[in-house]
């Protein structure tokens, strides 16, 4: 009876697919509600960590340096990301697989692209930030100054969504005359491209050449303001300097390195061979783990979050101006 009704919903008289049938986990109802419990408890933190982020640096004046702006940004990012992938990954796991149409695949495959971006782009810009506090501390100021830090998150998410929407419309271009069974739990770009019928390869040239602004390019400055970043902090003579700009880029260089890592096991390095089980936890790290981690991290190694959390919660709730 499955098989027939995905034979129906999976396309129209014109043999082209106007519904997806995403698959997701594929094991026992016992592991699925399991992992039902696991990603929703994961997103919750998820939403509830990166809005507490937002609360902290928006109500401590300590914390309105470009520094925590930027992460500010990056929490909004990962709300984005987050509700866009989770929500409809738990009502696969709760139906053993899930339909979407044609339509509602695409505009889900356009979110994640435009917050992979985004996020790629204003991981980039937090360690050009911390690259000029460290190693050009004396002129950080007059060029780290708020307009200048608002036209870089501006830039950062008005290139991230036309770009995004230039992959979304090149591969709504493609014939998916069946089968219309996607072995993901959500619209991936590579899983896409395995079910097309059209010749695919325009498209992969595209995604290379959109891969440079978004994927290369930021990754080769982050790593060259990172060694900048260790070189100074070697040469610096005061072991105290060290240990603070050490402590201050680890969360940041653990983030980055997380994220940057998963990114190219998927989509860079050849994927033929590579199981799909293997495809699908290396997902989960960029699309549900990371947006979750990024809160804790910055939380759990960051001195002034740890101040300003106790001072909010009294500020805001023994004082009775509830924020979240």
């Amino acid at each position: 009876m499955n098989d027939h009704l995905h034979q129906q919903k999976g396309a129209d008289g014109n043999n082209q697919v106007t519904v997806f049938i995403l698959l997701g986990f594929q094991t026992t109802r016992n592991v699925r509600f399991l992992l039902f419990i696991l990603f929703f408890v994961i997103y919750c933190v998820t939403i509830y960590g990166n809005l507490l982020i937002i609360t902290l640096v928006s109500y401590n004046k300590n914390l309105h340096s470009p520094m925590y702006f930027f992460l500010t940004q990056l929490s909004m990012n990962d709300i984005l990301l987050s509700t866009d992938i989770v929500p409809n990954m738990l009502y696969i796991l709760l139906n053993d697989r899930g339909c979407i149409s044609f339509i509602g695949c695409l505009i889900q495959f356009y979110f994640f692209c435009a917050s992979e971006a985004s996020e790629c782009l204003l991981l980039t810009v937090m360690s050009y930030d911390r690259y000029l506090a460290i190693c050009h501390p004396l002129h950080y100021a007059s060029i780290m100054n708020s307009v200048y830090c608002l036209k870089l998150a501006i830039i950062s998410w008005m290139l991230s969504f036309p770009i995004a929407l230039i992959g979304t419309l090149t591969t709504s271009m493609l014939q998916f005359c069946g089968p219309n069974i996607i072995d993901h739990f959500f619209c991936d770009y590579i899983p896409l491209l395995e079910i097309s019928c059209s010749d695919t390869t325009i498209v992969q040239l595209e995604t290379y050449v959109l891969s440079a602004p978004m994927l290369i390019i930021p990754c080769i400055i982050i790593i060259i303001s990172y060694v900048n970043i260790l070189y100074t902090s070697l040469r610096t003579p005061s072991n105290t300097v060290r240990q603070k700009a050490f402590t201050t880029c680890s969360s940041h260089l653990t983030v980055v390195s997380i994220y940057f890592c998963t990114l190219f096991g998927v989509y860079v390095l050849p994927t033929k061979g590579q199981s799909l089980n293997l495809s699908k936890i290396l997902s989960l790290i960029y699309t549900v783990m990371t947006p979750m981690i990024n809160p804790i991290i910055y939380s759990l190694r960051n001195k002034d979050i740890k101040k300003a959390l106790p001072k909010t919660i009294h500020k805001n709730i023994f004082c009775g101006n509830l924020v979240l």
